[in-house]
């Protein structure tokens, strides 16, 4: 006689940032269809974006009251002896409650801990780390953790792995270009596809320094002639969408879904947090790399690095970014169609469609 076996659930735990809760939410939407029965568990920081995003979204989920380590405010730190023992104690009974068969820590300051107690506890454990550079979490959990996946490979030469730790270059958990996209993409954006696009976004949050050069740069009159698709970010488009004019210049505060930019986009110039780097290699677009200088540990210059290195990208340091160099720029490339077609080629070859796919079977061999 078998009783009703209880369903299988995985814990994501990730956030603080949207650059480690969207691929938590990635993992938790392909884990759902290719597991309709399995129960997916997210965790994150009660002072973290998920706190707001979360909510809306179809999945169940935990706040604890994690927060990050300070490295220039260090007195904030004072106050983690206190802290730890609540977390250390919010983290125990969670995991006690949901007895999760694996543990899936996306990165964040909410993920550490949660992934350190599971793997205290003999719970199989994994660490998804995305930058060229890995953060502190990875670093030091690498030893602890079941396995650990990357979603740039440059990332192993700086990890110490346990004896028992297998590190998988899985790639990012984005969702994979879909065939044959461009030409709905050029009617969405009433474009024709005969003049070259650029596409610039600093993220959902923006990045003024992309918004005031590329404004300097079309007041300027250097981008006449090409299509641009400019994504401000909320906070400063009251500021600039007075320069939508399209189809030669359209100005939106974020668009959503990206998906249709990156299938008419030419050549792009973004910030480089992963997420945005796989999705410019998966759609193959060569890009203009401007690293958020104040990002934690600088994580973001070995990622634009690393691309330019492959040949995928221009790394271009923020100190370095003006209207003038911009439009240098956008004007050599555009005019040097072999370097462009090579830029293509190395973003397609740093491409891993295949990882969400990847990542849902390496957790569904974890969960025994």
């Amino acid at each position: 006689m078998t009783g009703d076996r209880s369903p299988v659930t995985v814990m994501i735990a990730g956030g603080g940032t949207g650059g480690h809760l969207m691929p938590a939410l990635a993992i938790a939407a392909a884990l759902r269809r290719a597991h309709p029965d399995w129960r997916v568990l997210l965790v994150g920081a009660a002072r973290g974006i998920e706190a707001k995003l979360l909510p809306s979204r179809d999945f169940p989920f935990e706040l604890l009251p994690a927060e990050p380590i300070y490295r220039k405010q260090w007195w904030k730190n004072l106050r983690w002896p206190l802290l730890a023992l609540r977390l250390w104690r919010d983290v125990d009974r969670l995991l006690e409650r949901e007895r999760p068969a694996v543990v899936v820590g996306t990165g964040g300051y909410a993920a550490g801990p949660v992934v350190w107690r599971a793997a205290r506890r003999g719970i199989p454990t994994t660490m998804l780390e995305l930058n060229a550079y890995p953060g502190l979490a990875v670093r030091w959990l690498a030893r602890s953790v079941r396995e650990v996946w990357l979603g740039s490979p440059e990332a192993r030469g700086h990890l110490h792995a346990g004896s028992r730790t297998e590190i998988v270059d899985t790639g990012a958990p984005i969702q994979p270009p879909e065939p044959a996209q461009r030409p709905d993409a050029l009617r969405h954006f009433g474009l024709d596809g005969k003049l070259p696009v650029i596409l610039i976004t600093g993220g959902s949050q923006g990045a003024l320094a992309l918004n005031q050069a590329t404004a300097e740069w079309i007041a300027s009159g250097r981008a006449d002639g090409l299509r641009v698709l400019w994504a401000t970010g909320a906070a400063s488009y009251s500021r600039f969408n007075a320069m939508h004019r399209p189809p030669a210049v359209q100005v939106h505060d974020f668009l959503d879904p990206i998906t249709p930019a990156y299938a008419v986009a030419d050549l792009a110039l973004t910030r480089a947090g992963m997420m945005t780097l796989s999705e410019l290699c998966a759609w193959g677009v060569p890009s203009l790399l401007v690293p958020l200088p104040t990002a934690a540990a600088d994580h973001q210059t070995p990622n634009a690095q690393a691309m330019e290195q492959a040949g995928a990208g221009v790394f271009l340091p923020q100190s370095e970014l003006s209207a003038a160099r911009l439009a240098e720029l956008v004007d050599s490339l555009l005019a040097d169609r072999a370097r462009l077609a090579a830029m293509r080629v190395a973003a397609l070859a740093r491409a891993r469609p295949d990882a969400l796919a990847q990542i849902v079977a390496r957790i569904g061999v974890l969960s025994g």
